[in-house]
């Protein structure tokens, strides 16, 4: 009834459909999709849900993964106890759509992808976790507010891909909230159902998360990467990653060269 696979699309795909239903989730770098005609474009916060024969094409970037789920739509059979949730799932194929994930779902979507990634060949664990993510899509599903033609809906990632190519300057809320053509207030209200922090912390979150990488793998000072990931000081970089990440810059760098 269920399959599930992580894998790479191909940068150029040609036009399919299959007799299953499928959800392709985006868990690393992008890619471009076509369902019956329609244009969308996947990233980390976005899942497509793909009717059984609607007509289809994918192209990714050289960096790009997916978390592909397949449920056929002809099990289980009707008198089976499984038909009520069954019945459920299958209203979210009605037609073709894309889900924005909020920051539970996407983490749990993160964390599926790092067991499909540690146990390739362990496709017990696989189908239960699949199926997780597919009961939670369908929960949110059905709950109109999460529906992506809200024409106010935002993606993180895209937030996410403005903020690196303007990480070493200040960067506000009005800025992001321009970015995405919102007023501040509903920039805030709309970004924190999408993504589950405030536009403030996404932005701390993501300056610190690649600062942290930077230690990590680079020999640049802790004074260089805290220019180019925003800080305001040395000193503010190290107080941040000792509140918010329990470790310092010293102790990021002592691994690296150990590694």
């Amino acid at each position: 009834m269920l399959q599930s696979k992580l894998l790479k699309l191909p940068t150029a795909a040609h036009q399919h459909k299959h007799e299953h239903h499928q959800i392709v989730v985006g868990v690393r770098g992008e890619a471009e999709l076509s369902v019956d005609g329609t244009g969308s474009w996947l990233d980390t916060w976005k899942a497509c849900f793909v009717p059984a024969e609607a007509s289809h094409d994918y192209c990714g970037d050289d960096k790009n993964h997916v978390l592909v789920i397949n449920l056929d739509p002809l099990t289980p059979a009707f008198n089976t106890p499984a038909h009520a949730d069954y019945e459920r799932m299958m209203r979210i194929f009605e037609r073709p759509r894309t889900l924005q994930m909020d920051n539970r779902l996407q983490g749990l979507v993160q964390f599926a992808a790092g067991e499909f990634d540690r146990a390739p060949d362990n496709h017990t664990l696989q189908q239960h976790l699949a199926a997780s993510i597919l009961y939670c899509m369908a929960d949110r599903m059905t709950d109109r507010k999460t529906e992506t033609s809200n024409r106010y809906s935002v993606s993180p990632e895209a937030i996410r891909r403005y903020i690196f190519s303007n990480l070493h300057r200040k960067i506000t809320v009005e800025d992001m909230a321009g970015e995405a053509c919102l007023s501040v207030s509903r920039f805030h209200e709309v970004f924190r159902e999408a993504a589950g922090i405030t536009p403030h912390q996404f932005l701390l979150r993501t300056r610190l998360d690649r600062a942290a990488e930077l230690l990590a793998s680079t020999s640049l000072s802790v004074s260089e990467i805290s220019y180019r990931t925003g800080f305001s000081s040395q000193s503010a970089l190290t107080n941040a990653l000792r509140k918010y990440k329990g470790t310092t810059p010293s102790r990021l760098q002592v691994r690296a060269a150990v590694a």
